[in-house]
């Protein structure tokens, strides 16, 4: 039990809290915001009386807490504050949403209803539903983003006080903070809480590396201080010359960070010379903000030689979260590279405070922040988009976190930013879904370039569209955002559907002349049969072609066998297959191939990390047992693609019963005018057959071609050679 004097001290420093709430507050807070707080206060405080957390102190420090974070580090308004301070009351209380209406309004009671949702996912260990809970998650931003910001809010501060929770809690929540929470907080623009909150969850996955790393930058911190003093004494005479009002501080690389470069590059701490980063911060007028970053980069580099390979202007093309700085490396004191951040006040604020900085710096708040409304739309749209599994949607919103930016125009000189490594798919994804779908080929500075191609900052790109185009499978190889890549699997999963009603067509009219019942009780045998998880598995495939008239015949065969069959009953009772009913159609991951060819090569899986069909591998030549196929997440994984990149090969698993193959045909004939269009035609006008290369030559009359194409299976190339024999003028078809 508590006693009176303890009772009296906490509502003491609860009434403290309050005060210093108010006082930090980002914005300004008007007679009405602080009547609206302290309603929304003194409802939390009445909510919780009752309430303590795990380390005994008064539940209600936490939503303060939390609301502060919300005041000073993000910058909300009081509206946001409120409803932070409220966030747990209808989740943990007697009061309900309506309550909170009457009391508070509906915007206030809409964002309290959104976050007591997104508490009440129930926390799987299973990566997938934890995934899908995200995405759960995220539909919230349909009602308000403040609903997501204030959730990373709380988790900030739930992650600063896990002192008190059992190792086995504090290490899932911590790696669903880095799973989910520390992604979102980057994309939102919080990048000061994004680093904490990598830096804590660090601190509970890996205590002993966060320990190490942690004590060896307090070793060298007087060093750098020192340094950064150094250099500021070298500039700041030269930028006081000048009469520029700035302030130069160092800025330390987060815990996390340095993990990553020594994971990423293999070397120790002491060998990372990019440990910190000089920040010039510079007051200044909205019109002269670029014209002074660019004069104090000027002096800078009058002392310093820069490295012109590392100067980046997010000044002229702000990133898609809104940063904008001028970064440059230099050869600082003493022979070292440093990053040197140029920012103005505004610049600054924009980084540290997210969206928040936005709003302020805008004229009047009815106008909308394009970047944000961008972002929202692009999210909004990759949620719709329910076709692919929540841990695709997951990776995908991810990769497109992290990427770098390139800028590229299109043909009208309008610029786009893309991440870095992007395809031509993934630009004409960018400008619309229905010209990513009918991309048929692009044009790059002007001249014809394969969809593989990577482009660059500065490139402008034209995309050739077509009508007859379908995406197909190795789309996903070109293409690196999410969009581009969630769309072309939404077509993909859209052309299989399409081709197993077709097959289940096919497979009624075959059965019938084999004289078999289309039933439930015969589709399950086949699916046993051909060793398949779904009916729709059956259909697709009949539908391509890989289970044909012979595989039927074989299946008859062994079904009206009916004396083995009787004793084979008997034996075991055969079982259902337990996903037959599912509306999909699964991959078996049966071969591994090689290259961007997709080649068949002889390989070993490494002991290492043994990697399984279906992994994501990669294959290492070595000098005595040819290739060793590792997963890519293998422990040796990083040692060798730093240490011996020119030895690593290119590797996927795929399902066999799905995949293309090339052919070549060969043609005799007589030659005749239009002989060959009457060809070409023939060919592009089976949809199922993709024509690669082509080449003919006459001798007298005579002719002889070579066809390249790309089949799904031999049916199809069967019928297709069948089809080209009755061109007039062709003697012979024949297959290389």
């Amino acid at each position: 039990m508590i006693s009176e004097q303890e009772l009296e001290l906490e509502n003491k420093k609860i009434a403290q809290e309050y005060k210093e709430l108010l006082r930090i507050s980002y914005r300004q807070l008007s007679d009405e915001d602080k009547k609206l707080i302290r309603k929304a206060f003194d409802v939390a405080v009445d909510a919780h009386k009752e309430q303590r957390r795990k380390s005994g102190e008064a539940y209600i420090f936490h939503p303060i807490a939390v609301a502060k974070i919300v005041a000073s580090e993000i910058g909300l308004d009081a509206t946001s504050i409120a409803a932070a301070l409220l966030h747990d009351v209808v989740e943990d209380t007697a009061y309900t949403k309506e309550d909170i209406a009457e009391m508070f309004g509906d915007v206030v009671a809409k964002i309290v209803e959104g976050l007591t949702k997104i508490t009440n996912l129930k926390p799987e260990k299973d990566i997938s539903l934890q995934a899908e809970n995200f995405r759960k998650m995220l539909l919230t931003l349909n009602d308000d983003i403040r609903v997501i910001i204030i959730k990373i809010a709380d988790r900030l501060h739930n992650m600063q006080t896990m002192e008190s929770m059992r190792d086995d809690k504090q290490v899932k929540i911590a790696s669903e903070t880095l799973y989910i929470y520390a992604p979102l907080a980057h994309r939102i623009g919080l990048y000061n809480i994004k680093t904490e909150l990598e830096d804590l969850s660090l601190k509970y996955t890996e205590p002993e590396v966060y320990q190490e790393i942690l004590d060896k930058m307090k070793e060298s911190k007087e060093d750098q201080d020192l340094y950064i003093q150094e250099f500021s004494n070298i500039i700041s005479n030269a930028l006081e010359k000048e009469a520029i009002e700035f302030e130069i501080k160092g800025r330390p690389k987060s815990i996390f960070s340095i993990r990553k470069k020594i994971i990423k590059q293999n070397i120790a701490f002491e060998e990372i010379y990019d440990k910190f980063a000089i920040r010039i911060i510079y007051k200044s007028t909205p019109d002269q903000e670029k014209f002074l970053a660019w004069k104090i980069y000027s002096i800078v580099t009058d002392f310093f030689r820069p490295n012109p390979t590392r100067l980046r202007d997010w000044i002229s093309s702000p990133k898609s979260t809104g940063y904008e700085a001028l970064h440059i490396t230099v050869m600082g004191p003493k022979g070292r590279w440093v990053e040197v951040q140029i920012r103005s006040e505004r610049m600054n604020e924009i980084a540290e405070k997210g969206y928040a900085a936005h709003y302020k710096y805008k004229h009047g708040a009815e106008q909308e922040d394009e970047n944000l409304e961008q972002w929202l739309n692009k999210l909004q749209e990759a949620l719709e988009n329910s076709e692919g599994n929540a841990v695709d949607f997951v990776e995908e919103f991810k990769l497109n976190l992290y990427s770098k930016e390139i800028f590229v125009f299109t043909p009208q000189g309008q610029i786009k930013s893309l991440p870095k490594g992007a395809s031509p798919l993934d630009f004409a994804f960018s400008i619309h879904t229905d010209v990513g779908l009918k991309t048929r080929g692009a044009k790059v500075n002007g001249k014809l370039v394969p969809l593989s191609h990577v482009l660059k900052s500065g490139d402008q790109v034209e995309i050739i569209t077509s009508e007859n185009i379908k995406p197909n499978k190795n789309w996903l190889d070109y293409a690196t955002t999410g969009r581009a890549r969630s769309k072309i699997k939404s077509a993909l999963k859209e052309d299989r559907k399409i081709l197993a009603e077709n097959g289940k067509a096919a497979l009624r009219r075959k059965l019938r002349s084999l004289k078999i019942p289309f039933n439930e009780q015969t589709i399950t045998q086949l699916v046993r049969y051909f060793k398949l998880k779904t009916s729709l598995d059956l259909f697709y495939r009949v539908g391509i072609g890989s289970i044909d008239n012979v595989a039927l015949k074989e299946f008859s065969a062994s079904r009206s066998n009916a004396f083995v069959n009787y004793f084979k009953n008997k034996i075991r009772k055969p079982s259902i297959p337990e996903d037959i009913h599912k509306e999909e159609i699964t991959t078996q991951y049966d071969l591994l191939v090689f290259g961007k060819d997709n080649d068949k090569l002889p390989y070993k899986l490494a002991h290492c990390c043994n990697p399984i069909p279906g992994d994501d591998v990669f294959g290492f030549l070595t000098t005595t047992e040819g290739i060793k196929v590792h997963k890519k997440d293998c422990p040796n994984a990083i040692q060798l693609q730093s240490n011996y990149a020119y030895r690593i090969i290119s590797a996927k698993w795929i399902d066999s019963t799905q995949e293309e193959f090339k052919a070549v045909i060969k043609l005799t004939g007589l030659d005749d005018l239009g002989l060959v269009s009457h060809i070409t035609k023939e060919i592009s006008n089976n949809l199922h057959v993709n024509m690669q290369e082509i080449s003919f030559k006459s001798n007298h009359s005579v002719f002889e071609g070579k066809i390249t194409v790309i089949v799904k299976n031999k049916t199809i190339l069967k019928k297709l050679m069948e089809r080209l024999k009755k061109i007039k003028g062709i003697n012979k078809v024949t297959r290389e």
